[in-house]
């Protein structure tokens, strides 16, 4: 393995691009032409149900922003640089392996599923597919797991923005321009480009603008938030970005917020290329064993449940089963939104791991060792001592050793990439803080769409009990849900209660992506797919095993034995309700299985079973 070690990040930048280009040109289409089989003349739910406020028939383009800032979050960004404590190495295979065969075939069959269903949710189609009482319990669990992601991904945000004035006042000024792009490209035919050319402008012109206000002390106390008031002003955010029509906010804003996250990935990408820094991070550190301060399990099972929406992500049925399949103008552009946008998102994924792998291991560590535990790493480790870190501190002015989570490290690998391109070496500190502000910007993006989504979600819920809110006209069924689901997780976020359970985030978004292969799957044997559908139930069945697997090692080795039994409570309950849907799924398809395609459904295809 030593051969490995001290790899250009050119090289991996490079095989990156040219493995995704080529999932894109052929096993995309695969997926497209034979898998799906796809075709434009059949009418999606944004055109047969248009209503002007939640189906909107929306540029592929438009939507495809929109459906690249919703679903890349955290996970991309944070993921990545916490596995880099077990090398380079088995972050980048799974990123490459994972998003190709996994996330990416994952996130065009949920997305065909929902275009399907009218837009609707995982868990109508699991009821429509596969039976009432599975979808059900899926509700439950689906809805489990977006009040915590929504919990989670909030207080990253938070701790992103908190005494960070330049990039709160950033995305504050997001939203006036998105709502301009919005009005412009509703109400006048063809200005997409005029729009976005005006939103780049703005974007530019506050990031920049937003520096030199915060330079004048009076201005930039207006913008040192302290918690509780960033806490209350993203659940408004969220709340808003929920009821207002999807056209005036939410799309615009993810649309603008696109230009600076794939931009940023760029520019790294291009600093890469003029600085061509070497991965100083092992292949394999000694800690793929087990034991690492950053992650306790070793890198088998646990690579798989730290690196999640770089990779595959359940979180992404939820956008692909909510906002997005309800603005889908063509069934065909699933592959250019579905499979494309999760193609761009590893590749995020795989440049956040670079970024903190060409740190020197010794700052790394020291980064993301908890304060209190440092000293006693230190003395078992020797060789992983601080090398360039108190440069960084005295540089960017801010304390840098024992900010666990990934989010400091990734924003100082990125600064010191930077900061290494030809007369840069000054301006490390303004690296740093436009870092911590595109970290703020990816994830406010996922946090409107998914509190959306699970508006959508609670409506259908409540509509079992009282049928007017299943009407999404219906605008006091809107604000209803959408107060009760922002309250849901904005309590959380509060309170500050997330924080004991956010372990669980990992485990449970990877039993929600287990369950969107699975139970979509069962769709596809349905229509008469027959051995394509092991496109989809393969990377199913192995992410359900290796995340129950990854789920037990959590439970009994961490968990327990630590006294954490609230957690282990919480994990048992994820993984038995997954079970209980997988095992009805699986039931369904042995049913179908020995069922001939005799009949026909409204899009003209030959297949085993009609559904309602």
């Amino acid at each position: 393995m030593e051969f490995l070690n001290g790899v250009n990040a050119l090289t991996l930048v490079f095989a990156s691009l040219l493995i995704f280009a080529i999932a894109y040109r052929f096993y995309g289409i695969f997926m497209a032409n034979r898998v799906l089989r796809l075709n434009s003349a059949n009418a999606t739910p944004a055109v047969s149900l248009a209503d002007g406020r939640d189906y909107v028939a929306t540029d592929r383009n438009v939507l495809f922003g929109h459906h690249f800032a919703a679903i890349a979050a955290a996970g991309p960004l944070v993921g990545p640089v916490l596995a880099a404590q077990f090398g380079y190495l088995p972050g980048a295979l799974w990123i490459l392996i994972g998003c190709v065969l996994g996330g990416g075939v994952h996130d065009m069959v949920v997305l065909f599923a929902s275009v399907r269903h009218k837009g609707q949710s995982l868990a109508t189609i699991a009821s429509r597919e596969i039976g009432r009482t599975t979808g059900a319990i899926a509700g439950v669990a689906v809805l489990f797991i977006l009040i915590l992601t929504l919990a989670g991904l909030s207080l990253a945000c938070i701790g992103a923005m908190h005494e960070a004035p330049w990039s709160l006042f950033t995305v504050i000024a997001t939203m006036p321009i998105a709502v301009i792009m919005g009005l412009i490209m509703r109400y006048r035919a063809g200005s997409v480009t005029l729009a976005s050319i005006l939103g780049g402008a703005l974007l530019i012109a506050a990031i920049i603008g937003g520096h030199g206000l915060m330079e004048h002390e009076a201005i930039a106390s207006l913008f040192h938030w302290n918690v509780e008031t960033i806490s209350i002003a993203i659940a408004v955010y969220g709340f808003l970005a929920s009821v207002l029509p999807v056209w005036l906010l939410l799309v615009p804003r993810d649309y603008l917020s696109t230009y600076l996250k794939i931009g940023t990935i760029l520019l790294l990408a291009v600093g890469i290329v003029f600085v061509h820094p070497v991965l100083e991070m092992p292949a394999l550190t000694e800690f793929a064993a087990g034991g690492g301060p950053v992650i306790g399990g070793p890198v088998l099972p646990f690579i798989f449940i730290v690196i999640a929406c770089g990779a595959i992500s359940g979180f992404h049925a939820i956008i692909a089963t909510g906002t997005t399949p309800k603005m889908l103008g063509n069934e065909r552009d699933i592959l250019f939104v579905g499979y494309g946008a999760m193609l761009v998102e590893g590749f995020v994924a795989l440049m956040a791991l670079i970024a903190a792998c060409t740190l020197m291991p010794g700052d790394y560590f020291a980064i993301n060792t908890p304060t209190a535990a440092y000293d006693a790493f230190l003395a078992a480790h020797p060789d992983l001592h601080q090398v360039d870190l108190p440069y960084f501190v005295e540089k960017i002015g801010v304390e840098l050793q024992g900010r666990t989570g990934g989010a400091v490290s990734l924003a100082v690998g990125m600064a010191h990439i930077f900061n290494r391109i030809p007369f840069m070496d000054e301006v490390i500190a303004y690296w740093y803080n436009f870092a911590v502000m595109f970290e703020a910007v990816f994830i406010l993006t996922a946090i409107d769409a998914g509190t959306r989504v699970g508006r959508f979600f609670l409506q259908e819920m409540l509509g079992g009990v009282i049928p007017r809110f299943r009407d999404t006209n219906w605008a006091p069924g809107g604000i209803i849900a959408g107060l009760l689901f922002t309250f849901a997780w904005g309590y959380l976020v509060y309170t500050g209660n997330v924080s004991s359970i956010w372990p669980l985030f990992g485990i449970s978004n990877q039993l929600l992506a287990a369950c969107g292969l699975i139970v979509c799957t069962t769709m596809l044997i349905r229509l008469n797919r027959g051995k394509y559908a092991l496109c989809s139930a393969i990377p199913g069945v192995f992410m359900a095993v290796i995340t129950f697997w990854a789920g037990y090692a959590q439970v009994m080795d961490i968990y327990l034995p630590n006294g954490q039994y609230l957690l282990a409570s919480l994990a048992v309950l994820a993984m038995v309700l997954m079970l209980i849907v997988f095992i009805g799924a699986f039931r369904k398809w042995y049913r179908l299985l020995g069922m001939p395609a005799d009949k026909t459904d409204a899009y003209g295809e030959t297949v085993k079973e009609l559904v309602g």
